[in-house]
């Protein structure tokens, strides 16, 4: 890793505000492409999962899904219930920034999409129960679209299709149409 980018992991711990989130949005930035260093972070980011502090949490999920696409040894298909866990956080804040960013595992290949696909479609069909189920759906059907732009698909467009016709609500049902106009 070269130091810029090993400053900007540094300064996620920074008292500056600004700085943290100036080393997260270049962090984010790095990983839109392949990295040749996502295994000297990899277990320090799974450590983060289940750090007591919310932020390390999220940002580690992030950058988990990010760094997918960097990862031939696909260490993400046996990490990947660990980072769906922080989908789920008490802090909703902290599932929600998990959730959205949950799709990029799928550009990482076969195997990776499969789980993706699996895990946002049993939630979607199995979640009614969880507080603010209509807001993770939706996160869940622009996630769907997200892979698709991506990977031009069908099967995505299908699952998200399949997935909307579900929703009993039809206020919902349309908010969430709204995603695939």
């Amino acid at each position: 890793m070269d130091s810029v980018t090993q400053s900007y992991f540094e300064n996620l711990e920074a008292k500056d505000k600004n700085l943290q989130f100036e080393a997260f949005n270049a962090i984010n930035a790095a990983i839109k492409e392949e990295v040749d260093w996502a295994y000297e972070v990899w277990d320090q980011l799974k450590e983060w999962l289940t750090d007591k502090d919310n932020h390390r949490r999220s940002r580690g999920a992030q950058f988990l899904v990010g760094l997918a696409k960097s990862d031939p040894e696909k260490r993400i298909v046996g990490d990947f219930s660990a980072v769906w866990e922080v989908t789920k956080d008490p802090k909703f804040v902290t599932a929600r920034h998990s959730l959205q960013s949950i799709w990029q595992v799928g550009l990482a290949g076969k195997e990776q999409k499969e789980i993706v696909l699996n895990h946002i479609e049993d939630r979607f069909r199995n979640g009614a129960h969880e507080k603010n189920y209509t807001l993770i759906r939706f996160d869940m059907i622009q996630g769907l679209k997200k892979l698709y732009d991506e990977l031009k698909e069908e099967e995505i467009k299908q699952l998200a299709l399949d997935l909307i016709g579900v929703e009993e609500d039809i206020k919902y049902r349309k908010k969430y149409m709204t995603v695939w106009k």
